[in-house]
């Protein structure tokens, strides 16, 4: 299966301590399909990873516009404790969520979800650690490697990446 999705624009959210496969895996696989694909920070230049890898930011979360975009990617590791306390990005994820943007979260990116407010009555999955954070937030958790419901796209950890990316590769086609 090799789905093109030339002229999709797609945001990856970053911020220090980010999951190295959660943030590159989706990264590359987008832009191998032919999406354009932004890197979007907090502040920036760079981030280093949980494990000691850099990744340049193409935007600040300021600059990013939802209209501009298709979608939104949110990595995990310890990324999304610090994405989540800005209202920037929790307004920027909400606002896309509203738009019927696709809005793709794994692992502990749920905690970016729960911030925005857009979990009441959703059917999300999520890494275990932080399953009764959604459930408290209005979602009904299941555990598989990837749930779709509506527009909102989660995946629980690195092994469900390939599932994480073909859900978001079909719903940008």
């Amino acid at each position: 299966m090799c789905e093109t999705i030339v002229g999709r624009r797609v945001a990856v959210l970053a911020e220090r301590d980010f999951e190295d496969l959660e943030l590159y895996y989706p990264l590359l696989r987008l832009k191998e399909a032919g999406a354009e694909v932004k890197v979007v920070g907090l502040a920036g230049p760079s981030y280093l990873s949980k494990h000691g890898y850099p990744v340049n930011v193409d935007l600040t979360i300021d600059q990013a516009r939802p209209e501009d975009f298709d979608a939104v990617v949110i990595p995990g590791g310890w990324a999304p404790d610090f994405l989540r306390r800005s209202q920037a990005v929790c307004t920027f994820v909400r606002h896309m969520w509203e738009m019927g943007k696709v809005v793709a979260a794994i692992c502990h990116a749920g905690h970016v979800l729960v911030s925005a407010g857009i979990l009441p009555g959703r059917t999300v999955t999520c890494v275990a650690a932080i399953r009764d954070d959604v459930v408290n937030a209005g979602a009904k958790y299941v555990d598989q490697e990837v749930v779709v419901d509506g527009n909102l796209i989660t995946s629980r950890t690195p092994s469900d990446l390939p599932a994480f990316c073909r859900a978001i590769m079909r719903a940008l086609s």
